[in-house]
Order: structure tokens, then C-alpha cells, then sequence
């Protein structure tokens, strides 16, 4: 198995520490017991574990800091192995703003330079009315994406009683930073359609 060296991708800053910590020792294809022993006791074990279509998650990690912006890593286990397939990275949805989203591009711009590719879509039906930026960076393999959307007022249509104050309705915004091995993502756009069981959907 080859070794998950997004930790040392990363750029050695004090805010971005708790990555590099996090990552080390993992493995792309382990056990989620394996996960949890590198993890240590910032692990938290979820049961019923979240789908995520092609993938379940039972171990997350709490308050990350990329760009000094604290998101929750979601270990996303392959549904057919069992073993570890890819990471995803996100804020939880009362804290997306565009705010958030420079301060994680800048961290992962300083860590790792230009990105490769920039896709956007603006808002639509079709989109949910939601308008996405998404950053792609290939290195040594892995591919990070780097995604944002940004939700409008007409996201809410069509909500049973049109009062925006009675709670969730409609599309929120979203903010997430995906990590894949090698063969996982061909590192290209778009890919700015909310993945199946996207975890702020659901926690």
C-alpha cells in the first residue's frame, strides 16, 4: 500500500499542523481500525456509519485546520473493501461563507501553488441555484479539489410555506476540500454536482 502523504503536502505552518498530525503513518486501502489507531483518541466513531454513495464513512475527525478554518475530516471507506478510499474535508454548513473558502484556498494556494484547474458554474434551475467555484491541484498523483457553493435566495422556492425563518429549505452552501489516490479522480472539471450523501446534508 502506498503511504497517504497529504501531511507532508501540506505547508508546515502552525495552522495547518493538525493535518499533518492526522495523516501520518495512514494508509490509502487500510481498515478503519487501522485509521482509528493512527487517529488516536481525536477519533470519533460514527454508528450507522454516513453513506456516501460509491462509499460509507464510521471514523471522522474533528476540527481540522486548513487556513486556520476548522473543518471535520470524513474518511470515506469503499463500500466493497472496506478499506480506505478517499478523504473529504468539509465545513459544516452554519459556517460557509466566502470567508471560509479564501482562507482554505490561501492555505492550500501557499501549500501547493497555482492551481491546476479553475472551474465555476453560475446559478440556475438546473444547479439548484447555486452558484460553485471549484480549484483542482494533481500532485505526485493525489488530487485535491477544492470546492464552494454559494446558495441565492431562489434556492428556496418551491419550500412548503415560503418563510425562510421557519428553518431549513431548499439548498444550502457548501464548502469542502476532497482528497483521492491515484486512479480515484482524473483531476479534470467539472465536478461541481453535490456528491452523493454529501456529509453536511445529512450531519
Amino acid at each position: 500500500m502506498a503511504a497517504l502523504f497529504i501531511f507532508c503536502l501540506f505547508a508546515a505552518s502552525a495552522a495547518d499542523a493538525g493535518i499533518k498530525e492526522a495523516w501520518q503513518g495512514a494508509y490509502w486501502g487500510e481498515s478503519s481500525a487501522a485509521l482509528i489507531a493512527h487517529l488516536g483518541k481525536g477519533a470519533i466513531v460514527l454508528s450507522p456509519p454516513i453513506d456516501f454513495g460509491d462509499s460509507y464513512v464510521d471514523v471522522v475527525l474533528r476540527d481540522v485546520p486548513v487556513g486556520g478554518v476548522p473543518l471535520i475530516a470524513y474518511f470515506q471507506m469503499d463500500k466493497a473493501t472496506h478499506r480506505l478510499k478517499r478523504i473529504q474535508l468539509e465545513r459544516p454548513r452554519h459556517g460557509v461563507t466566502p470567508v471560509a473558502f479564501r482562507g482554505v484556498l490561501n492555505a492550500l494556494e501557499t501549500a501547493y501553488g497555482a492551481p491546476d484547474a479553475a472551474c465555476g458554474s453560475g446559478p440556475s434551475p438546473a444547479s439548484g441555484f447555486q452558484a460553485a467555484a471549484e480549484r483542482i491541484w494533481r500532485r505526485s498523483g493525489i488530487v485535491i479539489r477544492a470546492i464552494f457553493r454559494s446558495t441565492t435566495i431562489e434556492a428556496f422556492e418551491g419550500c412548503p410555506t415560503g418563510d425562510l425563518t421557519a428553518g431549513p429549505c431548499g439548498l444550502t452552501a457548501q464548502l469542502l476540500v476532497r482528497i483521492s489516490p491515484p486512479g480515484d479522480d482524473a483531476g479534470y472539471c467539472p465536478a461541481l454536482a453535490p456528491p452523493a450523501g454529501a456529509a453536511g446534508a445529512r450531519r
